[in-house]
């Protein structure tokens, strides 16, 4: 074995569960190698160049409490950032970043270089290394062995990957790369099921023959980021976007293609995105409707393309340029890349452990779209994971697993292994039982102290999450404790229509109503409370934010925490290669095949398994002595 070949993990695909796999396990300590096609196109933007939106944003913020690098960088080639469902509840609220997609792979690239625990290889792995079901390294395209103790697999489309542009098909990861082969194959060999998914992306226009004369604008909001704790400095101008909309002529265009897209001549049989659908889909599931919103979003400061989110589609160049001519703002628009599908392998995520390794393969771990998963966010996430816990892995540490209560990223992973996926898996807050325990402007009340006790959150901004949190407790303390007469308070009360005092009132019961808001108060009576002053400017509108959330929810908030302790009680019984499923009659036949199959780790995960009933999971209580 040739020493400089040996390194402690070795990561296999640049994208961005790579990124964020390299990027952990290197900071904690493990010498790694990431292998990728072209370093720099590492964490390259597919599909839209954006971070974030729903329940995708919190899982950004989550990724950043931890010490991973996603926020950071969406922060660093930010054009534009908008906070999603204001008009909604706090636990719908969603971060959501245009982005430079240029910068946000070329910030990426300087982040893992300024690493010395990462070496770099371009190429492709052809070839897992294995001896008695354990990884060993990898083995790439012109016969050179790399060797590890653990490999993190983040193939992303590139396993057996093949785009559809009409009835032209071409192999490849994506456009102007090449695809992969031989894993799959291997894989299936070793075990392991495989399936085919489908996804895609639509047209890139010319900037400069768009009429932007025509198109509503939307503006982005000033001063806000996606990360806790880095100085995010706008380093690029600000860019808006546009929206614009399909009309019953776009569709008749679309519509004279139909007879060629592979999507319905059977070409493409795999499985697709329901949340994502092409323009193609939309017109033939909501047939009804006349009109569709798209949205032109600026790829880069220094580039024309344009991204016309709304319209994937792996129609023929010539349907699509011709529909597009039919858009308002776009009759004079040029082409510059054409829409087009993709499909590519995926692995059965119910054969993963939470730490996502794999139960069949020892030290082997898979992160990304190869779990069946959809989008840079719920990518990153377990990006992130798998390189913790294979850092765990071969130190004897035990792997971190986040329970459903504590982040999106422990329902994304728990859904994964638990459920398995039927659909390329895409996050939303209803997927959460506990959302509003999971909101994006308390992930680092959650999770930074989780993430200072790994040691991937650095000292210094452990502390900034102590500050912030202590002056959030004391001014609660504060408001808990003053009280206010009628006459100081009763005008302001009206102003916003909120009944009037009768008799002394703490602050706290004042400003739980819904009609009344925090800062507005503070605006109005700027000396109530002390240690307002003490707050740092750059962290007052968070402090603020998050008193008023816990003030006005604390009632529901409250209750998720109830729901989440009860919970915890079936977590806590372990169940793991206790039972011989299929000698236990008095469960129901599915029930039988799916136990067998998860081999759940505790009543907890056994009860979310689908096809597993509440009597089911009694038996296995009373055979507990439970």
């Amino acid at each position: 074995m040739i020493n400089n070949r040996k390194y402690d993990i070795i990561v296999v695909g640049g994208g961005h569960a790579g990124c964020e796999a390299a990027s952990a396990s290197a900071k904690l300590g493990s010498k790694v190698l990431l292998i990728t096609m072209d370093i720099n196109r590492v964490a390259q933007m597919s599909c839209n160049p954006a971070v974030g939106g729903i329940a995708k944003g919190q899982i950004v913020r989550e990724i950043d409490a931890l010490g991973g690098m996603m926020g950071k960088i969406t922060d660093m080639s930010s054009l534009q950032f908008r906070m999603l469902n204001r008009s909604k509840g706090p636990a719908m609220w969603s971060p959501r970043a245009q982005c430079d997609k240029i910068k946000f792979s070329e910030n990426w690239r300087i982040e893992l270089q300024a690493n010395q625990n990462i070496s770099f290889w371009q190429g492709t792995a052809v070839e897992l290394l294995v001896d008695n079901q354990k990884i060993c390294g990898v083995k790439t395209e012109i016969g050179i062995e790399f060797y590890a103790e653990a490999v993190i697999l983040t193939n992303g489309t590139f396993l057996n990957g093949l785009m559809h542009f009409g009835q032209n098909k071409m192999g490849g990861g994506r456009i102007s790369e090449p695809a992969s082969f031989g894993i799959t194959e291997q894989l299936i060999g070793l075990g392991f099921t495989v399936g085919r998914m489908k996804t895609g992306t639509p047209p890139r226009l010319d900037k400069r023959t768009i009429d932007f004369t025509q198109l509503e604008e939307q503006r982005g909001e000033p001063g806000n980021q996606f990360s806790y704790y880095y100085s995010s400095k706008k380093l690029l101008s600000p860019l808006n976007c546009h929206i614009t909309y399909t009309n019953e002529k776009v569709h008749s265009e679309l519509e004279k293609g139909f007879k060629f897209s592979p999507m319905f001549d059977g070409t493409i049989k795999s499985l697709g995105p329901r949340y994502c659908p092409s323009i193609e889909t939309k017109l033939i599931i909501f047939s009804e409707k006349n009109v569709h919103q798209l949205y032109l979003e600026p790829e880069g400061e220094d580039t024309i393309e344009y991204y016309l989110n709304g319209f994937s589609t792996s129609l023929p160049f010539e349907v699509q340029e011709a529909a597009i001519k039919f858009i308002p703002g776009l009759e004079n628009a040029r082409i510059v890349r054409p829409g087009y599908a993709i499909e590519y392998d995926f692995f059965d995520p119910t054969q993963l452990h939470h730490s996502l390794e794999s139960k069949i393969v020892d030290s082997l771990f898979l992160a990304g779209q190869l779990n069946g998963t959809t989008g840079y966010e719920e990518a990153g996430a377990q990006g992130l994971i798998a390189g913790i816990n294979a850092h765990h892995k071969i130190n004897k540490i035990d792997p971190l697993v986040l329970s459903r209560n504590q982040a999106y990223i422990g329902v994304l992973i728990d859904d994964l292994v638990t459920k398995g996926v039927d659909e390329p898996y895409r996050m939303f807050t209803s997927r959460a039982e506990f959302r509003l325990i999971l909101r994006q402007d308390n992930a680092d009340d959650r999770l930074s102290p989780l993430g200072y006790e790994l040691g991937l959150l650095p000292e210094v901004f452990y502390n900034r999450y102590k500050e912030k949190s202590e002056l959030i407790e004391k001014i609660l303390n504060q408001l808990s404790v003053i009280s206010v007469r009628p006459e100081f308070i009763n005008d302001f009360l009206l102003e916003f229509e909120s009944a009037p005092l009768k008799q002394k009132t703490k602050l706290y019961n004042i400003l739980s109503r819904p009609q009344v808001d925090f800062q507005q108060f503070l605006l109005r009576f700027p000396d109530v409370l002390k240690k307002l002053e003490s707050i740092p400017a750059d962290l007052y509108k968070e402090v603020i934010e998050s008193v008023e959330i816990r003030i006005k929810y604390a009632g529901y908030i409250n209750r998720e925490f109830s729901a989440a302790d009860k919970l915890k009680r079936l977590e806590n019984i372990k169940i793991e290669n206790k039972f011989d499923y299929d000698a236990i009659l008095s469960l129901s036949t599915e029930a039988r095949e799916k136990l067998k199959k998860i081999n759940p780790k505790t009543i907890g995960q056994a009860h979310r398994i689908p096809g597993v009933s509440p009597n089911d999971i009694n038996v296995l209580l009373v055979l507990m002595g439970r």
